[in-house]
């Protein structure tokens, strides 16, 4: 198996952000992941304070493997949509500026029906964002966790271009109750992976996260079958909730370089 691109979430590390790029850095991460929320915001990185911060990610021999732009609601709610759609935006161009080229953000809510207003209102933003990263050079990758594989990589084959993408989150699948046999058929659409790991829990009706390595994610079967559908994107460590984030992102990284 050939070797993989491998990095962290820097809000994972919950370190403001040059100590987080540092600690990044002496992690040997190969790429990190920026929030475009918490951490920078697209109107405050422009012109010096761009040039700037690419020059310490330079100086730190730091690739930004994506921008993440997570939105309280879903582009299917019409309530204050077009300020979704324009900051989602503005993330792309940021991602495109930090030399990435995958914003992450997850659709919202799905409908099953595939005709049902929600769903239209959903492909129509969809479309338009597609649209836009033909010309800014970035792609939305819709995060896996809410709905099923086969739901999400339904709603991006009904989309009229190649415009959106996924981030595969095999930890988000597993906590929600869902599973990865579909991934072949959706690894296509797969732009980037949250290495995360999880557990269910049938008798609370959502699992656990927990360390890499840990969980029912097969890496091993996913980097093998992303490997199979020509994927180059990067493994970025996902991990929210531990009690040594440092420790448990070197750990995460040596694991998944080992497989």
């Amino acid at each position: 198996m050939s070797a993989i691109r491998v990095g962290i979430q820097l809000a994972g590390l919950r370190l403001p952000l040059r100590q987080a790029l540092e600690t990044a850095a002496r992690l040997k991460a190969e790429v990190i992941e920026i929030d475009a929320r918490n951490e920078i915001r697209p109107v405050d990185v422009a012109g010096t304070a761009l040039r700037q911060l690419r020059k310490l990610l330079d100086d730190l021999n730091l690739k930004v493997g994506a921008v993440r732009f997570a939105t309280h609601r879903g582009y299917e709610t019409t309530e204050e949509l077009d300020r979704r759609i324009e900051g989602t935006k503005s993330a792309m161009k940021l991602a495109f500026d930090l030399g990435a080229n995958v914003v992450v953000n997850s659709a919202g809510h799905i409908d099953t029906t595939a005709d049902s207003p929600s769903r239209e209102i959903l492909r129509g933003v969809l479309s338009d964002l597609g649209k836009y990263s033909h010309h800014v050079g970035a792609m939305l990758a819709l995060e896996t966790g809410a709905e099923s594989l086969s739901l999400l990589g339904e709603l991006i084959d009904s989309l009229p271009q190649a415009g959106v993408g996924v981030t595969l989150n095999p930890g988000n699948l597993i906590v929600n109750g869902f599973g990865l046999e579909d991934l072949p058929a959706v690894a296509k659409h797969v732009m980037l992976v949250h290495a995360k790991d999880g557990l269910p829990d049938r008798a609370r009706g959502r699992g656990t996260q927990v360390p890499l390595g840990r969980g029912l994610a097969e890496f091993p079967q996913i980097i093998a079958c992303l490997a199979e559908h020509s994927y180059r994107g990067c493994y970025i460590v996902e991990r929210d909730m531990a009690s040594d984030p440092v420790a448990e992102f070197a750990a995460s990284m040596n694991f998944l370089r080992s497989l």
